[in-house]
């Protein structure tokens, strides 16, 4: 992957998701209802945990773009609601695995649901997830959906897996943690972005260019997920400041430091990565050294150019409300400061 920089061009204002929210508004009341009918079950533990999370917040980001794709393709019907509904599904199935697997103490601003239901239930219940993801995409009864989706789960957890073995490795590269990252995140942008020309039966060029849409802005998102671990604070980020670097994942940020640094710093990324220099003092020095070589705003620099790209893949279709609140939606995914 290229990581050059294209600059987004310039806005009067700062970028929001208001415009595509807007747009999806009324698909959005159709996905909901859709998830909590879903995520119901004669076993109460099932929508207590899994609505712990799903009513916990978040912006629904890949459903909507599911909604705001088929709008772009403009399509008219209902098949996508359920797909939509599957996509949110993966994502918080997902989520409560990561949960377990890092031990996170906070997820959107509260308490992970590990820590509240313990890991066993907190992995069950995200299984039930997928099971209901998979339900929703048979009823669809397209096994082209059924390929792009499954296959993006599939790819998914490839990336999680990947994640995990490149943890404590300081000698991580750039390019595996962008394999990564377009693994674990970008996949499912990818699938709820292509999902929509499927079901709006467009052509294959116009459905490469809603996944690549998904994919460019998953890792731009990503991307500045993982600087503002070093950035914001946790009350803006619904989790807890330094939870990477206590975790010894290899995000941009480290490995740009790393890479720039003396030889007693990378001796430090050494130690902290591996776990040995974890506390308050060593997450403000970490940070410390993350500005000094300004890895941080290179980073964000890095997901400005995939937000360009993902801007660019959907100009082959024709100016609409649709396509301006897509562009919009990319221009804010790397703005965020929260």
């Amino acid at each position: 992957m290229s990581a050059d920089v294209i600059p987004l061009r310039p806005r009067d204002s700062q970028p929001s998701l208001n415009p595509i929210m807007a747009l999806t508004a009324q698909g959005m009341n159709s996905v909901n209802q859709v998830i909590l009918e879903r995520m119901q079950s004669e076993i109460p533990l099932i929508p207590a945990l899994a609505g712990h999370l799903i009513a916990g917040g978040g912006k629904r980001m890949r459903p909507m773009l599911t909604l705001a794709g088929a709008a772009l393709c403009d399509y008219h019907g209902t098949r996508h609601h359920k797909l939509a509904a599957a996509v949110e599904f993966i994502h918080t199935a997902t989520l409560l695995h990561d949960d377990v697997v890092d031990g996170s103490e906070m997820r959107r601003g509260k308490a992970a649901a590990n820590l509240i239901f313990g890991n066993p239930a907190t992995v069950l219940v995200g299984d039930f997830l997928f099971t209901r993801s998979f339900e929703l995409m048979v009823e669809d009864g397209s096994l082209k959906v059924l390929k792009i989706l499954s296959n993006a789960s599939s790819v998914i957890s490839e990336g999680e897996v990947d994640q995990l073995t490149a943890a404590r490795q300081v000698e991580t590269t750039e390019e595996r943690y962008l394999n990564i990252i377009g693994s674990k995140t970008a996949a499912l942008f990818a699938a709820a972005t292509r999902i929509a020309a499927v079901v709006a039966e467009k052509s294959e060029a116009e459905e490469r260019a809603l996944e690549d849409y998904g994919r460019n802005l998953g890792i731009a998102f990503q991307l500045v997920d993982d600087a503002m671990d070093y950035d914001s604070d946790s009350a803006e980020m619904g989790k807890g400041r330094g939870d990477d670097f206590r975790e010894g994942k290899m995000t941009l940020p480290v490995i740009l430091a790393y890479a720039r640094g003396t030889d007693e710093e990378r001796a430090f990324w050494k130690a902290a990565i591996q776990g040995h220099r974890t506390s308050d003092a060593d997450l403000a020095h970490a940070i410390e050294l993350i500005a000094r070589h300004d890895a941080v705003n290179e980073t964000r620099e890095r997901a400005r150019h995939f937000a360009a790209r993902a801007i660019n893949a959907i100009a082959i279709f024709p100016p609409s409300e649709a396509r301006a609140a897509m562009g919009e939606a990319a221009e804010f995914a790397v703005a965020r400061r929260t």
